[in-house]
């Protein structure tokens, strides 16, 4: 086993930042950090998501440690969703569908650099169109070009966390095909990798 991850949290109410800290506070890969220090991940955890609370996630992804941000939401719509993501957000929950074993998950797999959002609202993301400019750190013309309909579907799964080969048994794919879908978008639009893929094209509302 590793270095634990070290996660801070950040929250406008006193009363949810202490529900979370108890939540991971006992979890022997996550060490908790104050806001102020070095940390890998930041959960940002707020009531609704408006112009202060989206203002707060952009600010904690920018700030000089430049954590990975998740949003934790009471609820969440799909233009909520496009918001969060379009100021900087990871990864996205609810907090009526939260346990301690999931928020570790999402913990996990935002910091190893995927992206992970309900998947209930990856197909209504696909109308929204963000304005990639909109927050701090976050920079870049929309792009001309789109997505096919292959390309969406494999990319809605790995948003959703799923692996090659279980997107490649889904949509009756060999995992070589999968891995060149994922391959061909990331080289035509310049990007790192699969998660960087998947947040480019939330972000610009490709996907």
């Amino acid at each position: 086993m590793g270095n634990p991850l070290s996660l801070c949290i950040v929250a406008l109410d006193p009363l949810l930042e202490a529900g979370a800290v108890s939540a991971l506070s006992g979890n022997p890969d996550i060490a908790l950090v104050r806001p102020e220090e070095r940390a890998d991940v930041a959960v940002v955890i707020v009531d609704r998501v408006g112009h202060q609370e989206l203002d707060l996630v952009a600010a904690t992804g920018t700030g000089p440690h430049r954590p990975a941000v998740i949003v934790i939401a009471s609820d969440l719509s799909p233009a909520e969703a496009a918001d969060a993501i379009n100021a900087g957000a990871r990864g996205l929950l609810r907090r009526h569908e939260l346990d301690a074993d999931r928020l570790a998950r999402t913990v996990r797999t935002v910091a190893g650099g995927d992206c992970t959002v309900p998947p209930d609202l990856i197909d209504g993301l696909l109308d929204q169109r963000t304005e990639v400019d909109a927050y701090p750190g976050v920079r870049g013309r929309r792009p001309e070009w789109g997505l096919d309909e292959r390309e969406r579907a494999v990319l809605r799964m790995v948003a959703d966390g799923r692996e090659t080969d279980e997107i490649a048994q889904e949509l009756c794919y060999s995992p070589r095909t999968v891995t060149t879908v994922v391959r061909d978008i990331t080289q035509r639009f310049r990007l790192r990798n699969r998660a960087h893929a998947v947040a480019y094209a939330l972000r610009t509302g490709l996907l």
